[in-house]
């Protein structure tokens, strides 16, 4: 299947204060590649994205016991592209499925990050990954050992930069401080969680981060599940993932259905339709172009489970001009969330 004509060009964007360019829109294998999604219908996914542009695949250890690495390898194998056209990151933290006794084979001590990494090297069919993250701090363990594991990894060719996801800024700076003192690399990279709803960590928080390390940004669930594409707005579509996924994450957030949290984000979203139709766009096309607008997003990483889905959210590229200060400002009106203390903001 090839991509329809009259999509816009893939637009490529540093990777914080590094070197590496990473595509603007990436393909993430959470709660899909490996799980609920076949794996033809992976194959198709990562071709139509490959195909569009999209350079940067991202999964973890956790995703799937293991099965998103494994399924995305084979992709990579089996269309041969050349291993230097391509960004692939996994994430280590959560990979207990991957042994008898989950003693050490979950958190961020240095004997995990380095066998986990080992291990889903192995199941990527790869002999490095261009970035590996922290996924999710490790109170349990000291940041320096964390500090001293990566850059191990770093040193040894099995990944060219480390970062985290979901970290605090404390965290991130005392990260810094270390790898300063050590005279080591620090974390290059954050992959939070961002999108309308979901704004203060990455637009507050962080923001000295920006200046002071040159932090760079790979956010994810930037329709936050889907509920900023509007198709939630009238209830849960069987054929949805909030009806049909058995995935822990999806089967905790359809215990928010009909909440007070629930009703707001969706009363939320049914304001924005009427600035998605006077921009002639979809609602799923004004959220990512939202995430896309905001400089400091390095990459917003969504998920498919069909092809049409990519060529539909690249169509967000373009939109991102649309979205002039006057619009930005009707937005952030209809959801109230702006952090209210920032100094900066994009427009």
């Amino acid at each position: 299947m090839s991509p329809p004509e009259g999509l816009p060009k893939m637009e490529y964007r540093f990777l914080g204060r590094s070197g590496l360019q990473v595509s603007a829109i990436s393909l993430g294998g959470w709660l899909t590649y490996g799980g609920h999604v076949e794996n033809e219908n992976t194959f198709n996914c990562m071709k139509a994205a490959y195909d569009v542009g999209i350079n940067f695949f991202d999964c973890a250890e956790g995703y799937s016991g293991g099965e998103s690495e494994r399924v995305m390898g084979q992709a990579i194998k089996k269309f041969g592209w050349k291993r230097n056209d391509l960004v692939i990151s996994t994430k280590i933290n959560w990979g207990a499925s991957h042994g008898s006794n989950p003693v050490n084979n979950v958190g961020l001590s240095r004997k995990h990050i380095i066998e986990g990494t080992n291990m889903a090297l192995e199941r990527l069919g790869l002999d490095y990954v261009d970035l590996i993250y922290a996924h999710r701090p490790d109170r349990n363990t000291p940041i320096e050992e964390t500090v001293r594991a990566f850059n191990y990894l770093i040193d040894n060719g099995k990944a060219f930069y480390w970062g985290t996801s979901e970290w605090n800024a404390d965290e991130i700076a005392t990260a810094w401080r270390y790898a300063e003192k050590l005279n080591m690399i620090g974390p290059v990279m954050e992959q939070p969680n961002y999108n309308m709803l979901v704004r203060e960590k990455v637009e507050k928080e962080f923001e000295h981060l920006y200046e002071e390390i040159g932090l760079g940004l790979t956010t994810f669930s930037p329709l936050k599940i889907g509920i900023l594409t509007g198709k939630y707005n009238d209830g849960i579509p069987k054929e949805s993932r909030l009806g049909s996924s058995q995935d822990a994450f999806v089967q905790m957030m359809n215990k928010r259905v009909g909440d007070e949290s629930w009703k707001k984000d969706i009363e939320q979203v049914k304001k924005l339709k009427p600035i998605a139709d006077k921009l002639e766009i979809s609602q799923a096309n004004l959220a990512m172009a939202w995430v896309l607008k905001n400089p400091r997003v390095s990459s917003a990483i969504t998920g498919a489970s069909r092809p049409e889905q990519i060529y539909d959210t690249v169509k967000a590229i373009s939109t991102v001009e649309k979205l002039t200060p006057e619009i930005m400002k009707e937005i952030d009106k209809i959801l109230g969330n702006k952090p209210a203390t920032m100094t900066r903001r994009f427009t």
